[in-house]
């Protein structure tokens, strides 16, 4: 009998223990961002290096990279860009218009047109008219098409190369490439990123950056 109470008592101490493990991991662990300790420099130079637009705030810097029609960009935006703003972070926003892919159009004539309009002239009044626009609306007024002119299908074909070579260079790092992509420093320096696809991420975020 005491035995069968010995093993009970384990039992339960291992499930005590499992189940907080797995909640640790569920609500916690999972959702935690990468440190980058790999190829650094490399990933800050293809960030630095885009058409990336920002308000030109003064604080820390969050790179994001994403697409218009991307559903947890366009969240992520509403619900998390005001906050930053008022802390001072310069989101720099990096849009890219994605490659056709077996035959299936990603992107659409206007779209690319805007987003080589960002890339060329950096304007983030221009990217907060874009969001503020649903997406059948918006019909890029006063903006040249990209489709035909060398120079700005150059700039959309080179978005598009700055992701593929992301790829690799976070894999190593642990990070498997999905919109919104962040990427962002520490105080202390350290290059932080992640796939940030639900809410659940965004709490490391802000406090990375002090919000």
């Amino acid at each position: 009998m005491k035995k069968l109470k010995l093993w009970a008592g384990l039992v339960l101490v291992v499930a005590v223990v499992g189940a907080g493990l797995w909640a640790w991991w569920n609500f916690d662990l999972r959702w935690r961002p990468k440190t980058i300790t790999k190829n650094q420099a490399e990933i800050a130079k293809i960030l630095e290096s885009s058409g990336w637009v920002s308000p030109g705030l003064k604080g820390g810097k969050l790179y994001m990279v994403s697409f218009r029609t991307c559903p947890d960009c366009v969240r992520f935006k509403k619900e998390e860009y005001p906050k930053l703003h008022k802390a001072g972070v310069d989101t720099r926003l990096i849009e890219i218009a994605r490659a056709d892919r077996n035959g299936v159009p990603k992107s659409t004539p206007v779209e690319r047109a805007t987003v080589a309009e960002l890339w060329i002239n950096r304007s983030w009044a221009l990217a907060e008219k874009w969001d503020a626009t649903p997406v059948e609306a918006w019909k890029a007024p006063g903006i040249k098409p990209a489709d035909g002119d060398i120079a700005r299908t150059a700039v959309i074909e080179a978005g598009r190369k700055s992701v593929e070579d992301l790829r690799p260079l976070l894999k190593e790092n642990g990070v498997n490439f999905a919109y919104p992509l962040l990427v962002w420093w520490t105080p202390d320096g350290q290059m932080k990123a992640c796939a940030c696809e639900k809410r659940e991420t965004y709490r490391f975020v802000r406090k990375d950056l002090g919000v």
